[in-house]
């Protein structure tokens, strides 16, 4: 990963979120999109943004690999952990396919039947 001074250091101060994050290739090269990493605080003038793209550095042939698959079977690029190895920031990536519109919907229900459950358990219980 290509990273400023202030965002290694909040890394190594576990102030990486993952959570939104995927990747997308642009002429050749992988960025990582959406990877939050907080402000370094002692870092004042010469702190980073925290939702700025960030440089995946890989091989051409990794690089044309990823590429293929996701041209093919429309799969994207997703970060699974962030680690240290011998002082150079690591990043573990895979291949994920994304939710099909009717699969959202049904977690969407499920979720709902959820809370109507939870809410009527909360009334039941304050009788």
């Amino acid at each position: 990963m290509v990273l400023l001074g202030t965002e290694v250091k909040s890394l190594r101060e576990s102030r990486g979120n993952l959570r939104d994050a995927y990747g997308v290739i642009r002429r050749g090269e992988i960025w990582l999109v959406n990877f939050h990493i907080g402000e370094y605080l002692p870092g004042g003038p010469f702190n980073h943004g925290p939702l700025r793209s960030r440089k995946l550095l890989l091989h051409k042939e990794q690089i044309d690999k990823l590429q293929r698959k996701m041209d093919n079977k429309g799969l994207t690029i997703i970060p699974l952990r962030v680690y240290f190895r011998q002082g150079i920031a690591k990043c573990e990536v895979a291949l994920a396919q994304g939710k099909k519109k009717w699969d959202r919907r049904q977690t969407e229900k499920d979720k709902e039947s959820k809370r109507e459950v939870g809410e009527a358990m909360r009334q039941f219980r304050h009788r």
